[in-house]
């Protein structure tokens, strides 16, 4: 078993076990429901992950909310863009 990132749901951007050849995951949500989350393989070129996306979104809304993710995160990181935002502001 690797862990997979979760995409969506209450599991989203975080990283859960999985069995490597599961098409579908079920994950527990709450003491009674769990969530279903599908099988998907991002790729560039010759390299690709594999995610596990919430069955309530869609491949593009998936994409969209890692891209999100991905500039929350370049922004607020140490150092990250709103640190040069912040310099470029106060030297104007």
């Amino acid at each position: 078993m690797e862990n997979y990132l979760h995409v969506g749901g209450g599991k989203d951007g975080l990283c859960y076990p999985a069995a490597d050849d599961a098409e579908t995951v079920q994950c527990p949500c709450g003491p009674t429901d769990q969530e279903t989350y599908t099988r998907s393989t991002l790729s560039l070129g010759d390299v690709s992950i594999v995610v596990y996306v919430h069955e309530s979104l869609t491949r593009e809304q998936a994409l969209d909310r890692l891209v999100a993710h991905y500039k929350a995160w370049a922004v607020n990181r140490p150092g990250g863009r709103r640190l040069f935002w912040r310099k470029d502001k106060s030297q104007q």
